[in-house]
């Protein structure tokens, strides 16, 4: 793939998977209540820290990975974070017959998702990104002209 597509398609993909994490936070945040409700249902400890920490994880830490900000952390707290949901929410393997297809393509999701942040937790946020702006790492351990020099 060229590289001028690179910046413009790793801007692009956390757009996307931020447009999932981003407005389930507010919308918890907006919704704390019932998001404590929901949470004390799945029979989780503390439903209402979890909550909170559920708002943070998907209000702040999306908005870092849409920004590229601490991008391979956020990216891999919000892997471990999926991960967790598809298990406490989405376990598919403990549901009525009439409801384990519906709960078992969620827990793929998640699981699919999770993946998409793990490549960026070991990428990077790419060239259009607050990392990038401030010198931080936007690639896994060599610099752009390391990779220049070991292609010559």
């Amino acid at each position: 793939m060229s590289n001028s597509l690179q910046n413009p398609l790793s801007f692009l993909g956390r757009l996307l998977i931020a447009t999932l994490f981003v407005p389930a936070g507010f919308g918890k945040l907006m919704g704390f209540t019932g998001t404590v409700g929901y949470i004390a249902s799945a029979g989780l400890p503390l439903p209402q820290v979890a909550a909170a920490i559920a708002i943070v994880v998907e209000l702040g830490l999306g908005l870092c990975l849409l920004a590229g900000f601490k991008t391979r952390w956020a990216a891999l707290i919000l892997a471990l974070f999926t991960v967790a949901t598809g298990l406490f929410f989405h376990h598919y393997w403990a549901m009525p017959a009439d409801q384990v297809m519906n709960m078992k393509i969620h827990f793929y999701k998640n699981l699919a998702i999770a993946g998409g942040l793990l490549s960026y937790a070991v990428w990077g946020a790419g060239g259009w990104s607050l990392d990038a702006r401030s010198g931080a790492s936007n690639g896994p351990a060599r610099t752009q002209a390391q990779v220049q020099g070991a292609l010559n």
